[in-house]
């Protein structure tokens, strides 16, 4: 045990014997834990291009499997919290506000209690203001009608999530919750060498990454499971930029895997850890959706085998705080020429949004960006709770965020990413640390 988990494990003690805390603990009413699941398919008249890569400029041609919104609500007594997750690629920090602020008007939940995340998906609609081009274009329809589509589209998507969160507070229980953790050899490292000794997208197995699957269990005081919330670091990519079929890939795979266990009787929630370096082992390779049934499986039996073996209370404590942490911003030109040779230039600073959402003694530790493994390696050794879970695409989006050493290879992931070398690494996990430290 660390130095700062013993300093914390001895406040909480001493904390749990004041008149306060006493006082508290005689009002607490138990945990009480809803769910949701929604629909938001897109329909094959309102096709879009699909998101994740920019040279994929056609429509969706048809739908292979459907996407969802899956939604928790938690209730202590005193607070309230949702766990929202989309089976997108991304939602905007425009969006996040607008629809966190729908939440909190609508529900009562206050939004510094709500996470909010997208399992990441690359063959969900692109819901992006942009239109496509050439081929794109003419198979897409007008731009207008194109730009007509994604409105209508994202309206839906607002609208589910806003009615998920509803339904799951409607349907409050009491509950008891669990935490537990297991390994999964689903993903591995992407930033690999080039042929010509560059930094590119691939395969390194000698890479950085963590194989842990980390799973947090509802259930009814009878013992029945009802939700699960599940998070693993990888990339959303099994099928590749050839692919034409919407699809939820292997998160989606995973929680189907998971809820069809149980008899469709849970929801299972999916996030994406630090997985903005993770490659999914079967990545990118186009039509085989066979690859994502089977990645889906491996996880998802995971996912079973450790809510099978976790114990679980009905205690339940409910704390939260959000605070933005502001990084100097960089953009990065490509000289031409054969050489490679990139040129890094002063850009507007980027805001990153921290969100701390702890039950009992889990803290869900929510970033707004592509964390690379690093930070969520070094979170989770230096953080004061064992139970640290780091959730990424969480609360807006900041884009790739490389530790600082990843920028010695300069590879995709740093030339896309917006941040300069120095700051975000430590903001990001010194920052939820004091976090965590402040809502005890």
């Amino acid at each position: 045990m660390t130095l700062a988990r013993v300093r914390l494990f001895w406040c909480l003690l001493l904390a749990s014997v004041t008149p306060a805390s006493a006082a508290a603990a005689a009002e607490n009413v138990g945990l009480r834990v809803g769910t949701a699941k929604i629909d938001i398919t897109p329909a094959n008249d309102a096709a879009l291009p699909l998101a994740g890569y920019g040279n994929r400029v056609l429509p969706a041609e048809a739908v292979h499997d459907p996407l969802h919104v899956r939604a928790l609500v938690v209730d202590d007594g005193s607070n309230q919290a949702a766990i929202i997750s989309v089976e997108l690629i991304g939602l905007s920090t425009a969006f996040w506000e607008k629809l966190t602020a729908r939440i909190t008007q609508e529900t009562g939940i206050r939004q510094d209690h709500v996470l909010l995340t997208v399992v990441h998906t690359h063959a969900a609609p692109e819901i992006r203001a942009q239109s496509p081009t050439g081929a794109g274009a003419a198979a897409a329809g007008p731009a207008n009608e194109v730009a007509a589509k994604r409105a209508e589209y994202l309206t839906r998507v607002e609208n589910a999530v806003a009615a998920a969160v509803q339904e799951a507070k409607s349907r409050l229980q009491p509950a008891k919750m669990g935490f537990g953790t297991g390994r999964a050899n689903v993903n591995i490292n992407r930033r690999a060498r080039n042929a010509d000794g560059g930094w590119g997208l691939g395969l390194n197995p000698d890479g950085a990454s963590d194989k842990t699957v980390a799973v947090v269990k509802f259930e009814t005081l009878a013992g029945e499971p009802f939700a699960i919330f599940a998070n693993y670091g990888v990339h959303a990519t099994v099928m590749g930029p050839s692919n034409l079929q919407v699809s939820s890939d292997l998160p989606g795979a995973t929680s189907r895997f998971v809820e069809a266990h149980y008899g469709n009787k849970v929801v299972a929630a999916w996030t994406s850890g630090a997985g903005g370096d993770q490659a999914p082992i079967y990545d990118r390779n186009g039509t085989e959706f066979r690859h994502v049934a089977v990645l889906g499986q491996i996880l998802g039996e995971e996912v079973v085998r450790v809510a099978d073996s976790i114990q679980t209370s009905s205690r339940g404590r409910i704390r939260a705080l959000q605070k933005v942490v502001s990084c100097p911003g960089k953009r990065t030109v490509q000289n031409p020429g054969p050489n490679r040779e990139y040129k890094i230039e002063d850009a507007d600073p980027v805001s990153i949004r921290l969100s701390l959402l702890m039950i009992n003694d889990v803290a869900f530790a929510g970033v707004s960006g592509e964390v690379l493994t690093e930070i969520g390696q070094r979170l989770k050794r230096e953080s004061p709770l064992a139970r640290t879970i780091l959730v990424t695409h969480c609360n807006g989006s900041s884009g790739y965020i490389p530790d600082d050493a990843a920028y010695d290879q300069v590879s995709f992931e740093i030339v896309v990413s917006r941040l300069k070398r120095g700051c975000a690494e430590d903001a990001i996990v010194n920052g939820l640390i004091e976090m965590m430290h402040e809502v005890w």
